[in-house]
């Protein structure tokens, strides 16, 4: 009796599964100084993608309080002991970077940018630069909305406080214990970008 045509050959392999694709976020971020809703946006990211890369960028619109080198090294830190908590998820690694913020993207393999968002406000820019980066770079953005504690913390409300106020514990909730020693000896160092706030320059 012949076999049938339908039955499969015994030596036939089955097709190899497709590639693995990496989807790797670019989170970027002046980060002068990180606060606790970056970190927060940084620990969601890990759930949501294979890799995640926190890019440091020069903005030459603005005037740093902390040096890249700084801004860089306490990221590292902290994102290191936020990896070391919660070891199950993606991993992460700090990058400084100039220019723009898609070419930082390519030069990485991202295939997306993840950015927070604290309020309306924050929405409208945002949208509005998401979409610019798909035309252009052809990169979709994630959004990943911040806590209600941290809606309103930003870099600029920190540094006026910093400039202005006397105990800089009460930045506790906003910022780790190491940002607020740097922000300790900027103040007593008279920092440029702090005697602004302060209206003393």
């Amino acid at each position: 009796m012949t076999k049938s045509a339908s039955t499969p050959s015994p030596t036939s392999a089955a097709p190899p599964p497709p590639p693995e694709r990496l989807h790797r976020a670019v989170y970027p971020g002046s980060f002068d100084p990180i606060t606790f809703g970056h970190l927060d946006v940084i620990a969601r990211g890990r759930r949501l993608f294979d890799e995640l890369v926190v890019g440091v960028g020069v903005n030459p619109g603005k005037d740093p309080l902390f040096s890249s080198d700084e801004r860089v090294q306490m990221t590292r830190d902290l994102v290191a002991q936020l990896v070391a908590d919660e070891p199950e998820h993606a991993p992460v690694r700090v990058e400084p970077f100039g220019g723009l913020t898609v070419d930082f993207a390519r030069s990485v393999h991202g295939s997306a940018i993840l950015r927070g968002v604290r309020n309306l406000s924050d929405l409208q820019n945002e949208v509005q630069q998401a979409i610019t980066n798909r035309e252009v770079a052809g990169l979709e953005t994630a959004f990943v909305v911040a806590g209600q504690s941290f809606a309103y913390t930003s870099s600029s409300l920190i540094k006026q406080i910093t400039a202005m106020g006397q105990d800089l514990s009460a930045l506790g909730p906003m910022v780790p214990p190491v940002v607020i020693e740097g922000l300790r000896q900027k103040k007593a160092e008279r920092h440029p970008a702090l005697m602004r706030f302060a209206g003393t320059d």
